[in-house]
């Protein structure tokens, strides 16, 4: 197939790490790789954010990332870009009108770049599906007044629901939420989680793991990474470690935090970093938090490796990609009982899960997988086997590929019914043979 990704604010250029900068990233990445494996051809659209990139750039025989002049071509938060969304759409048809072969489907991720392939399905005729990676009137029942998205991105949602052809939930509480609070079509809502590279997150020895990243493999080490926004619960883990180290008084455990937007923790260009640094002072435990600063991808193996426990307590998630790298690494995870976190964690087998903002409780499952060697280790087997049978990109990919056949053949079905069909022709009579 002729495949055209939309990511208007996540490409997988991008370094990770940032405010803006995640799994929608990682996802795009990554679903486009293994589907250029199996031959498909795709090109992914995203805003031309720096202008030292070209319009079009070739990451592999089959994948091209085309930039979008919409906007200034300058880096914007997300929460501003709708505005240039029609420029956006305009765009992209003239670049898919120079094209010598047609699309024959569309993915659209996040729910502005769902507008555009709704325009698309209207001017061009194009099927689409969508992934909307996280859900408006979601992220206000969390966020309240903080979230900055514009009111109009419900009524976008709602619109870009019933014109796609497939809608793609993440996990079972992305898929209740669009039902319950978007009247979604049920029977057009395919659930297809994120997934994980084995060959890129596997298990290896942990004082390797500790010497790659200069880590003390005598020290023990709880892990925290991902953006550093404060809806991702960094602040929760800051809280329940301190209560842990002040009920335990072990002085052999340190917290690592990895994430931001530069190598060196900076609060000035990641004033989350500034907040969380404060928390900690305040809790007494300065010395016991080390803010990492932001690393490459290939380097994240290993501090999943070098960790005994990986913490991820974000108030909400519509999945979280980062707990099914740490369980490919054979780290435990504790999770919020929310979301997609829920749904990949298997309580008490692959590690521990409790509610959001609740630092007692985190403190408590701490104590668990730090303390009894044999759950511990007992999770870490269970977490490997997890995620290599159920969330490969492999089998992410194979879901999506039915999906897209799916799309393809309700096109073709319904371009067939409403081509004219030339009248039956009169029946032929021949006279009887003569007696």
């Amino acid at each position: 197939m002729n495949l055209a990704f939309i990511s208007e604010h996540a490409s997988p250029l991008a370094a990770l790490g940032g405010v803006d900068s995640g799994g929608q990233n990682v996802y795009v990445a990554q679903v486009a790789r293994h589907l250029a494996r199996r031959g498909h051809s795709i090109d992914i659209f995203t805003r031309w954010d720096n202008p030292d990139l070209p319009e079009i750039v070739d990451c592999d025989e089959r994948i091209r990332i085309v930039h979008i002049a919409a906007g200034p071509r300058r880096a914007l938060p997300k929460e501003d870009i709708l505005p240039f969304m029609d420029a956006f759409t305009e765009q992209m048809i003239c670049f898919i009108d120079r094209q010598p072969r047609p699309y024959d489907l569309i993915h659209a991720h996040f729910f502005m770049s769902g507008l555009v392939a709704a325009n698309l399905e209207e001017m061009r005729g194009i099927p689409f599906v969508v992934t909307f990676h996280a859900l408006g009137k979601v992220r206000v029942q969390h966020q309240g007044n903080a979230d900055r998205f514009p009111v109009a991105r419900f009524a976008i949602e709602d619109r870009v629901m019933r014109a796609a052809t497939q809608v793609i939930a993440e996990c079972p509480q992305d898929r209740a939420d669009m039902i319950n609070l978007y009247n979604a079509d049920d029977e057009r809502i395919s659930i297809v989680p994120c997934g994980f590279d084995p060959a890129e997150f596997h298990p290896m020895h942990r004082s390797v793991a500790c010497r790659a990243v200069g880590l003390d493999p005598e020290r023990r080490y709880l892990l925290q990474l991902g953006r550093m926004v404060p809806r991702k619960g960094v602040a929760n883990v800051i809280h329940g470690f301190a209560c842990f180290l002040h009920h335990s008084h072990d002085q052999d455990v340190d917290l690592l935090i990895v994430g931001g937007e530069t190598a060196e923790p900076d609060p000035a260009k990641t004033p989350e970093i500034g907040r969380l640094q404060a928390i900690a002072a305040a809790e007494g435990i300065a010395d016991r938090v080390l803010f990492v600063g932001r690393r490459d991808r290939e380097m994240l193996k290993y501090f999943y490796n070098a960790a005994y426990v990986f913490a991820s307590t974000p108030w909400y998630e519509p999945f979280g990609i980062t707990p099914l790298e740490a369980m490919a690494c054979g780290t435990p995870v504790i999770g919020s009982r929310v979301g997609g976190i829920q749904y990949t964690v298997a309580h008490g087998k692959t590690g521990l899960l409790v509610p959001p903002k609740n630092p007692p409780a985190f403190a408590a499952a701490l104590h668990t997988l730090f303390n009894d060697e044999f759950t511990r280790e007992r999770c870490s087997r269970r977490a490997i086997a997890r995620v290599n049978t159920y969330f490969t990109w492999g089998k992410v990919v194979d879901k999506l590929e039915y999906v897209y056949r799916q799309c393809a053949h309700k096109k073709h079905r319904k371009e067939t019914q409403c081509t004219p069909q030339p009248p039956p022709s009169k029946p032929q009579t021949h006279p009887s043979p003569a007696k």
